[in-house]
């Protein structure tokens, strides 16, 4: 395993779900290309983590107290909500406000996808580049800092949610404890499906009004 990959195993939680022979892991993702086969080795080793304090969610294949990686990535669950713009991916993981972390289409790269309007940034090339960002710049790239902040004034992030900013950060919210409220995962994302809708068609700067549905 890349030493990025196994350091990151390093500072995580028990794994989510139940091991899984590899090979299983490694069909699932068979058609995810490279990226995918290094997905397979890191859930080989440990299926589905929290890590920084809850901040890092990797998800697991078949993990019982999370939504895992096959239901994360069922259109019904979350992705149809942004008509058309979550097609492609495969989402993996999230930091604490429910970025995406997902692996590219051709599986050559891996990109964090941004909730509030489905635009697409390229991370790393590899997992094991992925992991060294996050392990690098892990308070920018898991928000680990606010996590931090925001349980010790309410208390241990619960399995499945993920903090919300109560005036979204597209349209200025302020990356805050005051700014941030528990939602369920699912949840959380289908009402940013709503919203990226509503603005993806907009010119830069417009004034905006969200209907959330």
């Amino acid at each position: 395993m890349d030493s990025s990959l196994a350091e990151l195993v390093d500072v995580a939680s028990l794994s989510l779900a139940a091991e899984r022979p590899n090979h299983e892991i490694a069909a699932w993702l068979a058609d995810r290309g490279r990226i995918g086969v290094e997905l397979a080795e890191l859930l080989g080793r440990r299926n589905g983590f929290y890590a920084f304090e809850s901040a890092l969610h990797v998800f697991g294949l078949g993990a019982a107290e999370s939504p895992d990686l096959e239901r994360w990535n069922a259109g019904e669950c979350w992705r149809d909500a942004y008509a058309g713009s979550a097609e492609g991916y495969l989402f993996f993981a999230e930091d604490v406000f429910g970025f995406q972390y997902a692996v590219s289409a051709d599986g050559e790269r891996v990109v964090l996808f941004d909730p509030e309007t489905a635009g697409v940034e390229r991370v790393a090339d590899s997992l094991g580049a992925w992991a060294a960002e996050v392990l690098a710049e892990a308070d920018y790239r898991t928000g680990h800092p606010l996590a931090r902040a925001w349980q010790e004034r309410f208390g241990a992030l619960p399995p499945g949610s993920r903090l919300l900013p109560k005036m979204p950060f597209v349209a200025g919210g302020k990356y805050e404890v005051d700014n941030l409220y528990l939602l369920d995962a699912v949840e959380g994302m289908r009402v940013r499906g709503s919203i990226a809708v509503q603005i993806r068609d907009l010119p830069e700067g417009t004034p905006i009004r969200f209907e959330i549905t």
